[in-house]
């Protein structure tokens, strides 16, 4: 079935047999982390549907790139679709990390790990459309695409789910549902979990830019008192902007012309790679810190941005999504095999407890290194610039915070290990 096929999906058939539903796992939400999940679970034996509302063309256009740490590359590995996403994503192999203009520069090289590199920068449709490949030939996994939940009902055995094709509502019943469907989840409002945080003072903005010189392959990191701001490779001598900045001075200027917008991007981004060319639009959007309550209740498992939020400095958000699927797919393969409910809340703990705590770390570190180096308080300066002369120099310290940061710190997947 291709995906332009997905879009004219004939009438929803539902069993009539006596177990009582019609699917194992019904997934909202067909974005990466939720056909990540599918993907992960394509030899389990459980009955999955994957719901997206958007169609999928328009799903694979969005503009968006991110930075791929080592834990969701092995991931990958692990489902078998990492050779079909590699050839059409980045690698960098050096990661610089400093304070504005103070001259002392951390840099994190191949040999502090002994790998080949550090992590990948990947297009939005260089992952999403080999994940939806990949599911399409998935046996256990009915992909619908468009189609939107209107309504769900919590019983004690199965989740009764309404969904609209084409202007007709169908009902399904599964034994547990996910919501993969986004920082403002419908499944997760509708559900009644609340969620606890805070909006930043600031926005960010993201651009595609062509260097003159090469990149090498180097990700950067620079810490500017308004915010990070951070400089991703990607293929064809490209690179991506994450531009952090209070909201006001963010809105001025997404408002400047090109040629304004490239002079200030110039004095932050510098004169290390030449000239700077502007490929395609600027975009802009806020920043916050989000955890819910709770990751489950009975029938029902948030991941990815569903479950949390957190800034963009490091790349962390995505990653988290990506562990998240992985860590989940692990223990509904593990308990389906031992023939116990997948839906059953003393199931769906055992991912919570392994998740929501390592999320949470990584949440605080992201909100940590913000607010101590997006400002100018004096005592806070002379500390962040005491700690990167350490981090550069102390080969154990700077070891660790570049493994904490990539994922390769905490509980990992069975998939990982493979």
């Amino acid at each position: 079935m291709t995906l332009t096929q997905l879009t004219q999906i004939s009438p929803l058939k539902t069993s009539t047999d006596k177990r009582g539903y019609d699917y194992d796992l019904v997934i909202v939400g067909g974005g990466i982390v939720g056909l990540t999940l599918a993907s992960a679970l394509k030899n389990s034996g459980l009955n999955i549907l994957l719901i997206e509302a958007k169609v999928a063309s328009a799903a694979v256009a969005k503009g968006q790139a991110y930075a791929i740490h080592m834990l969701s590359a092995l991931i990958y590995q692990g489902i078998g679709i990492w050779d079909k996403i590699l050839p059409q994503i980045a690698k960098y192999r050096q990661v610089r990390l400093s304070d504005a203009d103070y001259p002392d520069v951390v840099e994190f090289q191949t040999g502090d790990l002994g790998t080949p590199e550090l992590g990948y920068v990947a297009e939005h449709q260089a992952l999403l459309q080999p994940l939806q490949e990949f599911v399409q030939n998935c046996p256990n996994v009915t992909y619908f695409c468009p189609a939107e939940v209107v309504k769900t009902q919590y019983q004690q055995d199965i989740v009764a789910i309404d969904i609209k094709i084409a202007e007709q509502i169908y009902t399904v019943r599964s034994k547990l549902l996910v919501a993969a469907d986004g920082s403002r989840s419908p499944i997760r409002q509708a559900a009644g979990i609340k969620t606890h945080g805070w909006k930043y003072w600031q926005s960010c903005i993201v651009a595609f830019v062509k260097p003159e010189k090469p990149h090498n392959d180097t990700a950067y990191e620079r810490f500017w008192t308004s915010g990070p701001f951070a400089i991703l490779p990607l293929p064809g001598n490209r690179c991506r902007i994450v531009w952090t900045a209070p909201h006001e001075e963010a809105k001025a200027l997404c408002a400047l012309d090109d040629e304004q917008f490239l002079a200030e991007l110039t004095r932050r981004y510098g004169n290390h790679m030449g000239k700077l060319e502007l490929l395609g639009d600027r975009f802009i959007f806020p920043v916050q810190l989000m955890q819910s309550d709770r990751y489950v209740l009975s029938r029902l498992a948030l991941v990815g941005d569903a479950a949390h939020n957190c800034h963009p400095v490091g790349g962390q958000g995505l990653n988290l999504g990506i562990r998240d699927a992985a860590a989940l797919a692990q223990v509904l393969q593990a308990a389906h095999e031992a023939g116990e409910d997948i839906g059953k809340i003393q199931i769906l703990k055992r991912y919570e407890r392994w998740r929501k705590r390592e999320n949470l770390t990584i949440l605080g570190f992201t909100d940590l290194l913000d607010r101590m180096f997006s400002n100018k308080f004096l005592p806070l300066v002379l500390v962040r610039r005491l700690g990167l002369w350490f981090l550069q120099r102390v080969p154990l310290l700077k070891v660790f915070i570049l493994k904490l940061m990539i994922g390769l710190k905490g509980r990992t997947p069975e998939l990982a290990k493979h």
